[in-house]
């Protein structure tokens, strides 16, 4: 599988979060400690959004990113108070650079970690139920592309909890059509440049691992020595394959089958389930 992280806050450098923390997305390239494999070096990308343009920028590469000297150097040099980043295990699709997350589409960007199962056997249903608007814009040939076009088919653009629980029911359905007991595993955010969704769900019911960070002002109790947390506005958030670091109260467990919104004001958190097309 893969391992991401979601960033959204007070602006910061991109090495701030990428490498500075004891247990880094990049240490997870080579170390992760709750993925389905330990080294995720089948690709990397990072997306990033500027007050300059809401449509984000994107670097991304088939190496891994624990040894990439261009991730290096910009990680230096941009700030961004939004951004994505994702270390690619790949589950059976070609390790190309198209084929590497985050995906972009206009001022819309997506990750995903899980799969589809037994995708080459849906691949042409699902594929065939993408807008044809929006066809042309496909590049890869992984499952998770796949979905990011399934959810901008069914409204994405307006309603991004709705869009998604449509994708995945959809994809349920042509799983269970097709002979396929548990059709999807999951964790995946999108954003807007505006807001970030982040959803944990599976057919089975025993997602892959994400962690949301604690509310700033909790954390600067707790920690009034740690110096980041004075920088930093009390909206900052992380989303996360798994924790940067083992800092006591830092880390919250997303809950099974469940979408959070990270917002201006008051953050949510509830219930999701796949919706019938």
């Amino acid at each position: 599988m893969c391992r991401w992280l979601a960033y959204s806050g007070t602006p910061m450098l991109l090495d701030t979060i990428l490498y500075k923390p004891d247990h880094s997305l990049i240490d997870q390239s080579l170390h992760a400690k709750m993925g389905v494999e330990t080294t995720n070096g089948d690709g990397f990308g990072v997306g990033w959004y500027t007050r300059e343009d809401t449509t984000p920028a994107l670097i991304r590469d088939i190496g891994p990113a624990w040894n990439n000297r261009n991730l290096r150097e910009i990680a230096n040099h941009v700030r961004s108070p939004l951004f994505f980043a994702h270390i690619r295990a790949s589950t059976g699709t070609a390790v190309q650079q198209s084929n590497s997350h985050p995906f972009r589409y206009g001022r819309w960007m997506f990750m995903h970690n899980g799969a589809i199962a037994e995708f080459s056997l849906v691949r042409r249903d699902l594929t065939m139920l993408v807008d044809p608007t929006l066809f042309s814009s496909i590049e890869g040939t992984t499952d998770s592309e796949v979905m990011f076009y399934l959810a901008l088919t069914y409204g994405l653009e307006k309603d991004p909890p709705g869009a998604v629980a449509r994708m995945a029911g959809v994809v349920e359905d042509v799983g269970h059509d097709h002979g396929v007991d548990f059709p999807l595993q999951m964790t995946l955010a999108v954003t807007n440049g505006e807001r970030l969704w982040a959803f944990r769900y599976s057919s089975r019911r025993a997602s892959r691992s994400l962690f949301y960070s604690s509310r700033v002002d909790a954390l600067r109790k707790l920690h009034p020595d740690v110096a980041f947390l004075r920088d930093i506005s009390e909206e900052t958030r992380l989303i996360v394959s798994e924790p940067l670091g083992d800092l006591p109260g830092a880390w919250n467990e997303v809950p099974e089958s469940t979408y959070g919104v990270v917002q201006p004001g008051t953050d949510e958190m509830r219930p999701f389930a796949p919706q019938p097309v």
